[in-house]
């Protein structure tokens, strides 16, 4: 939800091009109000386009005639409802999105983002502080220091803020107590300290009355410092020093409208560059030139950190939408595998290795998180034990990516070091990460290629390779089916592997039990393994309940199109309970059997497998014909 930039300048109607000319050189600061829920955020911002005359005079009337019919006409206006956007909020009387403002003053341009004070919503939070240089965190000085208070912060800071202004509101209620405003910032420090943030602002405001917050106050006659617009106006951008980094730009896309130019169009993460200079495309690690920067306006002599621009090259080298622009003498790194904080979003809790995607930038790939080395306690710091992470939960933790990607560290670069994961089934971002490090086990492991490829292996065995996949519930008749594909598949002089389910659990899934993060780590390695047995160009058979799409999928896309076929063996449930072979489906419903398929765990049935074998309507022999005539005809 956004607003239009809210002036009032006689020089728009006198000097239209002179009013944008003189506004266009403004620089322009990303800031978030945050903390705990009721510290006063809505009202401040409306406190600050009130004072700085940046309001409509309709909006104004508005708010008048509302004061009028509540009865309180000659009081303060209530200046949250001017950031009101959300009906539910206003109805709740809470922030429940991120609402983003926009304001000038003569000195600067603003984006402000209103994030929400509650717990349940401090993804949103992360949300706004992702793009924000400085963070206004504010206090009620009746409160004092909250948990919300210290995982806003913390999160601020965990997310690259490095400007900390300590709002102490509400002064008003609390006399303008000199003490009590020392006694908040003084605590403050201490956390402050503890994560890191070694300096921020702290003034004593009140969004309501109005102290110090474009004019200094006379009710505080004690406080020297300067006013919150004033430090606004004034605090030092991180893009000033982003301008001093190496040079980087993500191809967002290529930008080919004729035969005879051929551009890479993106925002510059870092640095500056001139025609003439050298640079790397990676991955490729190929290097050329910078022929051209274009831009709407004409070519540009130089571009820096934060200009969307076209660059041409002197030569023709490969480069698409994901690669990374980057100069040569001192590029970023590509690897595979990480540590990195994750902050999880989602209300279903985090599933150790489940594929996700990750999005980094430009670069869109397929990413397995372990379960975290630690979580942190955002009041105590504690480092605390976790097998996964819920709900605005905080950890670090490794995860692998499919292939290599183009990164930094997130303290070094913002924009080649955080990342998000979403969900492959619902598309929903799920979590905020921020990138550490690459594992040194991910630069010292280089594949090794061999002479005799899997198609000469495939070529010997007179077959084509390929994995055939058999899920349903258990006792769906999985294991009998594919014992009989492959018996007729040996009578045909195929050469074949059965892995059952059972049996793969007796030696290399030994270690597994049956929650749903050991399940998808049990096809994970028998994904891995079958994926080894096609190279050697065998056709595999796995006999497996494999209960989740995500992690079928994850198998699918281990191997070459038209090689993985999903076989649905498909049982109603009361059938296979009558059934039972081995006594489980008894165990599970008098509760001695946990986390049992089709019980008291979900099974997600294939919507388009390339067989479906219904066994309330042919035999498991019949179904083995179909299957092996489906495979090699």
């Amino acid at each position: 939800m956004t607003d239009p930039i809210y002036v009032t300048d006689a020089l728009i109607a006198e000097d239209i091009d002179a009013y944008l000319a003189r506004h266009e050189q403004k620089s322009l600061l990303r800031f978030i109000t945050c903390g705990s829920v009721d510290d006063g955020k809505s009202t401040l911002i409306g406190r600050l386009l009130y004072d700085s005359k940046m309001i409509f005079e309709d909006q104004l009337a508005a708010l008048e005639a509302d004061s009028k019919r509540a009865g309180t006409q000659g009081q303060e206006i209530d200046f949250a409802l001017l950031v009101d956007g959300l009906a539910a909020e206003r109805e709740q009387g809470i922030t429940i999105d991120v609402a983003y403002r926009f304001f000038t003053t003569e000195k600067r341009k603003f984006i402000v983002a209103d994030t929400p004070g509650h717990e349940q919503y401090t993804r949103n939070m992360v949300t706004g502080a992702s793009t924000a240089d400085l963070a206004v965190i504010l206090i009620d000085a009746r409160k004092g220091v909250l948990t919300q208070t210290r995982r806003h912060s913390f999160l601020a800071h965990l997310l690259g803020i490095r400007h900390i202004v300590l709002a102490v509101n509400k002064m008003d209620l609390v006399g303008y107590d000199k003490t009590v405003f020392d006694r908040i910032t003084l605590a403050y420090r201490a956390f402050a300290s503890e994560i890191g943030i070694t300096n921020f602002t702290a003034i004593p405001i009140s969004g309501f009355k109005g102290d110090n917050i474009t004019a200094p106050s006379v009710n505080t006659p004690w406080y020297k410092g300067p006013t919150l617009i004033e430090h606004l106006e004034n605090v030092e951008l991180t893009s000033a020093s982003d301008e001093a980094k190496p040079f980087r730009l993500f191809v967002q896309w290529v930008n080919r409208p004729n035969l005879d130019f051929r551009g890479f169009a993106g925002q510059i993460a870092s640095g500056r560059v001139r025609p003439g200079d050298a640079v790397r495309i990676l991955p490729s690690g190929k290097t050329t030139t910078i022929d051209r920067i274009v831009t709407l306006a004409g070519d540009l002599p130089e571009a820096v950190a934060g200009q969307s621009v076209t660059l041409t090259l002197a030569e023709e080298i490969d480069c698409s939408r994901g690669d990374v622009i980057a100069a040569a003498e001192s590029p970023p790194e590509v690897a595979d595998q990480f540590e990195a904080t994750l902050v999880w979003m989602a209300d279903e809790a985090m599933i150790p290795g489940r594929a996700y995607w990750l999005k980094l930038g430009t670069q869109t790939v397929s990413a397995t998180v372990q379960a975290p080395k630690y979580e942190i306690n955002v009041n105590t710091l504690d480092h605390l034990a976790a097998k996964t992470l819920d709900l605005n939960g905080i950890g670090v933790v490794e995860l692998t990516t499919d292939k290599p990607i183009i990164f930094e560290a997130y303290a070094d670069n913002r924009t080649l070091g955080g990342f998000i994961l979403i969900d492959k089934l619902t598309n929903a971002t799920v979590a905020a990460g921020m990138l550490h490090f690459s594992l040194r086990r991910a630069q010292n492991v280089h594949w090794q290629a061999t002479d005799v490829s899997r198609e000469a292996r495939a070529d010997l065995k007179n077959q084509k390779p390929a994995l055939l996949w058999f899920t349903g519930l258990s006792g769906s008749g999985k294991s009998t089916i594919a014992n009989l594909v492959e018996k007729k598949l040996y009578r045909m002089n195929r050469h074949s592997f059965l892995l059952d389910g059972d049996n793969v659990r007796h030696g290399l899934n030994r270690d597994l039990g049956f929650t749903e993060a050991d399940r998808i780590e049990n096809i994970r390695r028998v994904g891995e393994v079958a994926k080894l047995m096609t190279d050697a160009g065998l056709i595999v058979i796995t006999a497996f309940i494999s209960p989740f799409k995500a992690e079928r999928d994850m198998v699918r896309a281990l191997l070459a199109q038209g090689e993985f076929f999903e076989i649905f063996i498909d049982t109603p449930l009361e059938e296979a309970e009558r059934r039972d072979v081995k006594g489980l489906y008894k165990k599970a419903r008098s509760g001695q059997l946990k986390n049992f398929t089709g019980i008291d765990s979900p099974y997600e049935a294939p919507a388009n497998p390339e067989i479906h074998i219904d066994t309330t309507r042919i035999t498991p022999e019949e179904a083995a014909d179909l299957i092996v005539e489906r495979l090699l005809g």
